[in-house]
This record gives C-alpha cells, structure tokens and sequence, in this order.
C-alpha cells in the first residue's frame, strides 16, 4: 500500500471510528435528543441501545488487526445503518441539512472500506 492511499485510509478510519464511536454512546445511554430523533423518524425508542452496542463494536471491528470477516461485517453493518437513516429522513420529508451527518458516515465507510489495507481485506 502507497503512502497516500494509508493517509487516506488512517483518516477516513479515525473520523469513521469516532463518529459511530460517539453516535453509539448517545444511542446506548439514550439522550433525550436522541429518543426524540428516533421519535421523529418513526423507529422504536427500544431500538436505541441495540443500535448503540452494534456501533461500538464494529467500531472496535474496524480498529483492530486481522479479524477481516469481522471487520467485513462491521463496514456492511455501518453502510446499512447509515444509509437506512438517510433514506429514514428523505421518507419523511426532512430538510437535506439531517442528511448531512448519516451521509458523511456512509462517505467515510466507503472510503475507508476501499481504501483498507491488504493485512485488514478478507482473502478467500
């Protein structure tokens, strides 16, 4: 792997890691802020604490050496989660600024997804 493709890929990890890392902390405490988004979108409050651990630990997944189905697992779950709260705001008619955070999320997995190291890629 070159340098700049590593930059790349240590950069989009970290900012990957630390937003699910901290939207799964509020999720797992439950704020009120944040029973009031589920509120507003239409999903269970109950949802919250799954949705937060599931976080956490891909978060974990992601930062961790060897472990590549694990880590394989942790950026579909964190595509799938991302872009479901993207499609949650366009369904109800949210303006595009609530898209901003889910969005950069889906960016940031993707980027660091394809630009992950060979040591970190499941080999079949």
């Amino acid at each position: 792997m070159n340098k700049r493709n590593q930059v790349i890929y240590w950069i989009a990890t970290i900012w990957l890691a630390l937003g699910m890392l901290s939207t799964g902390i509020v999720q797992l405490i439950k704020m009120k802020e944040e029973q009031a988004l589920m509120s507003h979108l239409g999903f269970p409050i109950y949802l919250l604490p799954l949705l937060g651990i599931w976080k956490i630990l891909g978060v974990l997944a992601i930062l961790m050496p060897k472990f590549q189905l694990l880590k394989e697992w942790a950026y579909a779950g964190f595509f799938f989660a991302m872009s479901g709260a993207v499609y949650a705001h366009l369904a109800i008619g949210d303006s595009p600024k609530t898209l901003f955070g889910p969005l950069l999320l889906v960016v940031l997995t993707v980027i660091s997804w394809y630009f992950r190291p060979e040591s970190r890629k499941l080999t079949v």
